[in-house]
């Protein structure tokens, strides 16, 4: 059965952790499909993790419909959120609307998630009440690296933790679905998830949140080179890689398991 706002909202509603992992193609979709994974996030870290930009800015709407339409054919049952790019929607409420129509026409997608704070809260209710359904991101928000002066942790001041309970409670109330916590101290993350009836998914804030997100990527060890805090390898793709070449240099791979046998009477003809 498909996922909906309305079976995510049951699980937190019953206590039960919610899913989420990010997938750009359609085979990664169609197999965290089929091991029964509750949301599939579209991101727009596909610009650093597929692409090999430095960071999400320069990521475009092209981009993004590419690899929501490629993730929206191998998914069945998942809950499709696909992220809003750099200036597709900061510019307007009207661009922010167009946009997130175009991922849900055009990229399959089943919701959008935008970044940023109070300054959003129009941009939310808005894309809300064109019948899109919106999840708000906070804390560590990648396309405001800028401002923020880096990838650091947020919240972790009286003034800044206030604020981002408030523009929570404010993204639930003009319409968000769920919201998505980035690099947030537990404590503070617990909190508003208690203070929310709408979902919570983290990504580095800890267990006390409805749901955890993680990117593909950094769940299978591809890149050996960065690994934040909050990361874990769950399983070394490097090694079965490494096996790979080890076996063709050494002449084990293919055997004869693996290899194709041509008829007696062809072998005959040939020689």
């Amino acid at each position: 059965m498909k996922k909906t706002i309305l079976t995510l909202q049951a699980q937190k509603d019953k206590n039960e952790k919610i899913t989420m992992i990010t997938a750009y193609e359609y085979s990664a979709a169609k197999l965290l499909d089929q091991l029964g994974v509750d949301m599939i996030l579209v991101g727009d870290s596909l610009g650093m993790v597929v692409l090999g930009y430095e960071d999400t800015l320069s990521v475009s709407m092209k981009d993004m419909i590419h690899h929501s339409k490629a993730v929206a054919r191998g998914v069945k049952e998942a809950f499709i959120v696909a992220d809003l790019p750099f200036m597709s929607y900061q510019a307007s409420i009207k661009e922010a609307v167009k946009n997130s129509a175009k991922l849900l026409k055009k990229g399959r997608a089943n919701a959008v998630k935008l970044e940023g704070g109070s300054t959003y809260l129009p941009h939310i209710k808005a894309i809300s009440e064109a019948g899109i359904p919106v999840m708000s991101h906070l804390g560590l928000t990648p396309q405001f690296v800028n401002v923020l002066g880096g990838y650091k942790l947020q919240g972790n001041d009286e003034f800044k933790a206030e604020q981002m309970i408030q523009d929570a409670k404010n993204a639930q109330e003009v319409g968000a679905f769920a919201v998505l916590l980035e690099c947030v101290p537990w404590q503070l993350t617990q909190k508003i998830t208690e203070k929310l009836t709408i979902p919570v998914i983290g990504i580095g804030a800890g267990k006390f949140c409805d749901g955890q997100v993680l990117v593909w990527h950094d769940i299978l060890g591809f890149n050996l080179d960065f690994k934040p805090k909050f990361v874990k390898n769950f399983s070394d793709i490097s090694e079965g890689l490494k096996a790979f070449i080890q076996e063709v240099k050494e002449g084990s791979f293919p055997d004869k398991a693996h290899s194709f046998n041509a008829s007696k009477e062809l072998l005959n003809k040939l020689y």
